[in-house]
């Protein structure tokens, strides 16, 4: 084979490798960018539920919450109002929430549940156990740190509401929740527990964990509280993010990458075919 044709070959042997490579990155491009074109539309369709959840729930009546009350009155979103007696020994502060750019904390105290006309109970729970039948998580507000350069051990002030309380709410299916490292790194946060001094910290609280640190029948969601009752505590709930329209934005933008990627593949098949035809 003469050197000119034996450098054609190679050439032609480079520029095919080099074609099929590029064919090969430009298909996977186009397959990984309109995945996440479906998912950007899926998590728009969940918006869309979580909208009309919000919605629908908002629209019902307000739920006078009983000692008995059924998990199917329990609505997400649905406005409440509770009657009963706090519990103030099982406040915890969720931290790292913040508001108006201030560092701060959820407070969560639980609400012994009474029935509208049940008496009032004859002793101070501060100081006696509460036989309670059933309970509730109420999601107070949010207390700034003391300082913003205050530690984490550095406790705010928690106002103390009235021990006989009628609380104004909205339900919620949990206390809205923050990413925690952990969920990465495997690692098992310590348990919510009351026996150390101070008032519990944690990232994130969960039902189960409350109801189990406490030993109270919590009912199956946490009351959002929105009336004020002069307690210092901020209620300007921010909501769930329903931003359908900008997951909509981002699937188009993957969905175009997507067909750039395999307009390209198509180019270069073509081209690629061409001069195989010419012998090139």
């Amino acid at each position: 084979m003469p050197a000119e044709t034996a450098t054609s070959h190679r050439r032609s042997v480079k520029r095919g490798r080099s074609t099929v490579l590029a064919v090969v990155l430009l298909l996977l491009t186009g397959l990984v960018t309109a995945r996440l074109g479906l998912w950007q539309l899926d998590r728009a369709a969940q918006k869309r539920e979580l909208a009309h959840a919000l919605e629908s729930g908002r629209e019902q009546a307000p739920l006078a919450l009983g000692p008995h009350t059924t998990s199917a009155q329990l609505t997400p979103w649905r406005p409440a109002w509770v009657q009963g007696v706090w519990l103030l020994d099982t406040t915890v502060l969720v931290d790292n929430r913040s508001h108006e750019g201030r560092p701060g904390y959820w407070v969560v105290t639980a609400l012994c549940v009474l029935s509208p006309d049940a008496p009032r109970l004859d002793f101070d729970p501060r100081f006696e156990a509460v036989a309670c039948e059933r309970a509730v998580a109420v999601l107070r507000g949010w207390v700034p740190r003391p300082r913003p350069s205050a530690s984490v051990a550095e406790q705010p002030e928690i106002p103390e509401p009235p021990l006989y309380d009628t609380v104004e709410g909205e339900l919620l299916t949990h206390v809205p929740e923050r990413f925690e490292l952990s969920v990465i790194t495997g690692d098992e946060l310590p348990p919510l527990d009351f026996s150390q001094a101070g008032v519990p910290v944690v990232q994130n609280l969960h039902l189960d964990d409350y109801a189990r640190a406490t030993g109270l029948s919590l009912l199956p969601m946490v009351l959002q509280q929105t009336g004020d009752n002069a307690d210092g505590l901020s209620r300007q709930w921010e909501g769930p993010p329903v931003n359908i329209d900008t997951h909509r934005g981002y699937a188009l933008q993957w969905f175009s990458f997507a067909a750039i990627a395999w307009i390209a593949m198509g180019v270069l098949l073509v081209k690629a075919i061409i001069r195989r035809r010419q012998g090139r």
